[in-house]
C-alpha cells in the first residue's frame, strides 16, 4: 500500500512540474465553437442593399428560414444574406457566408431572382447565391443546390408572389420612372431606338430605382484604342457612323489611286490580298472596285 501511496506522489510531482501549453486564442472555427457565438464568426465583406422591389415582399425583412440537407444548415434571410452551417461536432466545421444581398434579377421584367453576392471566398471567386422565388402555401426555404463550383441556387415558397402580377416590375416604379419607360416603348414602336436601345434604357430605370446594383466603371479597363461601339442604340446614330465609314472608304480610296494600286470589290473571286506585297498596280481608268481594307498608306504632305 505504501509503494502505490509513493507512486503517486512522484507521479503528482512530475505532472505539477510540466508546464501546460496555454491557447491564448479561442478556435474561431466550426457552429459547434463554444466560445464565440454565431455572428462573431461570420465577417461579412459588404453591407447588404437597400430593401426594394415588390412592396408587399417587404414583411420578409429581418426574418430567417432555415433548410437542413445531409449535414448542412442552410439559412436565408431575405433582403440580408444567405448561410451555411456545417452540424457535425468536427473542431473545423464550416460556418460561412454563401452570399449577401444585393439587387434584384430582372427577366421578361418581371423579378425572377434574388441575387445574394460576395460571399466567402471559394478560390479565386466569392461565393454567391441566387434565390428563387416561387409560390407555395407558406413561407419556407424549400431546396439548395450548387449548379456550378461556389454558386448556389435556391427556391423559397411563399403565399406572396402566388397572384399572377406579384412580380412585375412596372407598377412598383414612381411615376416618373414609368414615365420614361412609355417613352423608351413608344421610341421603340417608332423605330426611333433599336431593340437593344430599348433594354439598356430600361436597365438605366431599374438601376434608378435601386433594383439593379449601379456598375463602377474601371477607366483602367477601357481600350483606349476603342472609339466606337461595337453596337448602335439608335438608328440616327447608325446612319451617322455609316457616313463617316463611307466618308473614310472615299478617302483610302482616293490614297490608293494616287499610287496605282488596285483593290477588289466585295464578291470578287479573285485571289485576296494577303498585305502590300501582294498589291499590284493597274492603270488609272480601271474600273474602281469597293475597298477592302486599308494597306497601310497614308496622305502626303
Amino acid at each position: 500500500m505504501a509503494a502505490w501511496m509513493w507512486l503517486l506522489l512522484c507521479l503528482g510531482y512530475d505532472a505539477a512540474a510540466t508546464k501546460m501549453k496555454i491557447v491564448e486564442e479561442p478556435n474561431t472555427f466550426g457552429l459547434n465553437n463554444p466560445f464565440l457565438s454565431q455572428t462573431n464568426k461570420l465577417q461579412p465583406r459588404t453591407e447588404p442593399s437597400p430593401v426594394s422591389g415588390p412592396p408587399h415582399l417587404f414583411r420578409l425583412a429581418g426574418k430567417c428560414f432555415s433548410f437542413v440537407e445531409s449535414t448542412y444548415k442552410y439559412e436565408f434571410c431575405p433582403f440580408h444574406n444567405v448561410t451555411q452551417h456545417e452540424q457535425t461536432f468536427r473542431w473545423n466545421a464550416y460556418s460561412g457566408i454563401l452570399g449577401i444581398w444585393q439587387e434584384w434579377e430582372i427577366e421578361n421584367n418581371t423579378f425572377s431572382g434574388m441575387w445574394m453576392r460576395s460571399g466567402d471566398s471559394c478560390g479565386n471567386m466569392n461565393r454567391q447565391t441566387k434565390v428563387h422565388l416561387v409560390c407555395g402555401r407558406s413561407n419556407k426555404l424549400a431546396t439548395v443546390s450548387e449548379p456550378s463550383t461556389c454558386v448556389y441556387s435556391m427556391a423559397f415558397e411563399t403565399p406572396l408572389v402566388c397572384h399572377p402580377h406579384s412580380l412585375l416590375v412596372y407598377p412598383t416604379l414612381r411615376e416618373e420612372m414609368r414615365r420614361q419607360w412609355d417613352e423608351a416603348e413608344q421610341s421603340l414602336y417608332d423605330e426611333l431606338i433599336t431593340e437593344q436601345g430599348y433594354k439598356k434604357r430600361l436597365q438605366e430605370i431599374f438601376r434608378e430605382a435601386g433594383y439593379l446594383k449601379k456598375a463602377v466603371e474601371n477607366k483602367s479597363d477601357v481600350n483606349p484604342n476603342q472609339t466606337r461601339s461595337q453596337s448602335f442604340d439608335s438608328l440616327e446614330q447608325c446612319s451617322q457612323d455609316h457616313a463617316e465609314l463611307s466618308e473614310e472608304i472615299k478617302r483610302l480610296q482616293g490614297i490608293l489611286e494616287r499610287h496605282g494600286i488596285s483593290y477588289l470589290k466585295n464578291g470578287s473571286s479573285n485571289t485576296e490580298l494577303q498585305g502590300v506585297s501582294s498589291v499590284t498596280s493597274t492603270p488609272k481608268n480601271e474600273e474602281k472596285y469597293h475597298l477592302r481594307g486599308d494597306t497601310g498608306d497614308r496622305d502626303e504632305h
